[in-house]
């Protein structure tokens, strides 16, 4: 049994996006509903970095690599969240732009 690159921390969870794509003209919530979860993905991550943070500086933590890991990981997500926000105001303006 091999594990995905998310499962492979312990205790560290991952975006829960990896193969969860849907087909393009699919029903579903739209952009906005997969911002919305990425949003509380993020939170979630970095819940979980903090929490390891704080275990490893009270010495409650056997293994320093997970709080890395964790801290990482919701570091390189919160700064995808936030390209993707300054991309869709970046489009935004852009439309409000446009001459009728």
């Amino acid at each position: 049994m091999s594990l995905s690159p998310i499962e492979s921390v312990q205790g560290v969870s991952g975006t829960g996006y990896a193969g969860s794509t849907k087909a393009p003209g699919s029903t579903g919530g739209g952009f906005g509903t997969a911002l919305t979860g990425a949003v509380d993905d993020l939170q979630s991550l970095q819940s979980t970095s903090k929490e390891l943070a704080v275990s490893s500086v009270t010495g409650n933590l056997d293994d320093i690599h997970k709080a890395t890991l964790a801290a990482t990981r919701a570091q390189v997500t919160f700064e995808l969240v936030a390209a993707v926000r300054n991309k869709g105001i970046d489009a935004f303006n852009e439309i409000m732009r446009m001459q009728a």
